[in-house]
């Protein structure tokens, strides 16, 4: 990323134009306190976004192409959030790929697929503005030089390949060009600045923000207070709250610290837990998603992730390894993946399930060699080392095998009836094989929003001059997000939440 689009942490005078004057310490006492008609700001913006990942970038650079002042901020050292160690896997409806390939897909198709996954939870009316979004969402990022693997994928829960990856496997291969677009249009972009605080007309309106400059994570007395205010609105695309293992376990007792998490350290959910505080509506905020392609043998999001993703579950099987037998659909949607995991428990300890391939299947996975030279991902020459190797029963697991490439010729998973469009033949050594424990990985809940990402009150009305977007919102999953969907709510919803945000009447500041 360019050296400019980093901002130097400097004295607050360097940061305050002459003759600006500090907000008064009254309207600061208290967050869900109107600050008085007349605040007065470090500086003034038309649009605020908060966060830098899909969402945040898509609203700064959509605020931006209409003309909107926009400022960026940022808690944490780097920008890009999840989003920068996200997969840079999106569900696309109707892509140019799917097109070439054949392969029939519509925004209705995909829309049923995601009302099946949030087992009737979703809120219709958002998952129909993410759907039809992603076509064009995708246009508009590639406009902007974001690249993709030449080949569709097919994931979990999916009833067909929609998945577009970025050639480099990561999040990053979205966040890096739209920053880029974002400060080469004028986006003043700021890292290490913490959002404490909104600041709110005496009607409610949010008109501005609270920020601490040059703050260093995790320590909250680090850095200096500025206001800054936003003529026409503030957009908070934050993320969620996985790794604030306080506030998760009190929406699910089982999450506790004994479950790691994918995410990256800031995702502690201020932003969310902000916007609560000034009567946002809390939506679904107990589902949260497990991640059941992570490896126990690593720490985060890692290096298996990616291989189960490309290679393991699409193209090999998982077994349980008492049995040496299948126990679920490789394919299914992540939530009833995760909950069968979970049950394979023996003596208070869990017993990992092992996922493998074989040579084919892990031609396209480019997490290999570096799983292999750190140890999580594991080569036997046969069938019959596996087994050996994960203590299994050979006989019983060789067996399994051989049924299932029975299953790939004949096009038909009689076991637990897997879309077999990427199926292989499972006959080509080495073989490659990995430990699989679910993760905490994805906020479904959050606030409340409408279609035009305006943030609802507790009451159902908007809060004016309050927008967002990605996954600090609620309701659109349900309780479960499939595989490549979090790339669309977050471009689709980050575009719209910066338009709507960008078009509202401005106040006087």
């Amino acid at each position: 990323m360019k050296k400019n689009i980093i901002q130097k942490e400097t004295s607050r005078r360097s940061l305050i134009k002459a003759g600006a004057a500090v907000i008064c310490a009254g309207a600061a006492a208290s967050h869900a306190a109107p600050a008085p008609a007349k605040a007065r700001f470090d500086k003034i913006y038309d649009v605020i976004v908060v966060g830098s990942g899909f969402a945040a970038l898509a609203a700064a650079l959509r605020a931006r192409e209409q003309g909107a002042h926009v400022l960026l901020i940022e808690k944490m050292p780097a920008f890009g959030g999840n989003s920068a160690i996200n997969g840079g896997a999106f569900a696309v409806a109707g892509s140019p790929l799917q097109e070439k390939s054949g392969i029939k897909d519509s925004p209705e198709l995909m829309l049923k697929d995601m009302i099946r996954s949030g087992r009737g939870l979703s809120h219709v009316d958002l998952l129909k503005m993410i759907v039809e979004g992603t076509r064009p969402a995708f246009d508009w990022v590639v406009s902007y030089g974001v690249k993709f693997k030449p080949f569709v994928q097919h994931f979990g829960g999916h009833s067909v390949p929609r998945i577009m990856q970025t050639v480099e496997s990561t999040g990053g291969g979205i966040t890096r060009p739209l920053a880029e677009a974002c400060l080469k249009k004028g986006v003043e972009m700021h890292r290490r600045a913490m959002m404490r605080d909104f600041i709110r007309s005496a009607d409610g309106r949010v008109i501005g923000l609270k920020v601490r400059e040059g703050y260093i994570f995790p320590k909250e007395d680090s850095g200096v207070d500025v206001t800054y205010g936003a003529r026409r609105g503030v957009v908070m695309a934050t993320g969620g709250f996985s790794r604030n293992i306080w506030f998760r376990s009190q929406q699910d007792p089982l999450l506790d610290s004994r479950l790691d998490s994918t995410n990256q350290p800031g995702a502690t959910g201020e932003g969310l837990l902000k916007m609560l505080a000034i009567g946002g509506a809390p939506v679904q905020l107990d589902q949260i998603q497990l991640g059941p392609w992570s490896s126990p043998e690593e720490k985060g999001f890692g290096l298996v992730s990616q291989f189960n993703t490309i290679a393991g579950f699409p193209m090999g099987i998982m077994v349980d390894p008492r049995t040496g037998r299948r126990f679920c659909n490789e394919l299914a949607d992540r939530k009833e993946r995760a909950d069968k995991i979970l049950t394979m428990i023996e003596n208070g300890k869990p017993v990992y399930p092992i996922c493998f391939t074989d040579t084919k299947g892990v031609a396209k996975a480019q997490t290999l060699k570096n799983g292999l030279k750190y140890g999580v991902i594991h080569k036997f020459d046969s069938l019959e080392a596996i087994a050996r190797g994960f203590h299994m029963p050979v006989e019983a697991f060789v067996a399994q095998v051989k049924e299932f490439n029975g299953y790939v010729r004949a096009k038909d998973d009689k076991q637990f009836h897997r879309p077999l469009q990427l199926a292989i033949v499972l006959d080509k050594p080495p073989f490659y094989a990995v430990k699989v424990w679910p993760k905490v990985h994805y906020c479904m809940g959050g606030v409340g929003i409408n279609p035009k990402a305006e943030v609802l009150d507790v009451m159902g009305r908007p809060i004016p001059g309050l927008f967002a977007a990605g996954e600090v919102t609620g309701g659109a999953h349900g309780a479960s997000r499939l595989g490549g969907c979090a790339i669309a709510d977050g471009l689709c919803f980050g575009r719209i939440a910066g338009l709507s945000a960008a078009s509202s009447t401005p106040v006087d500041l």
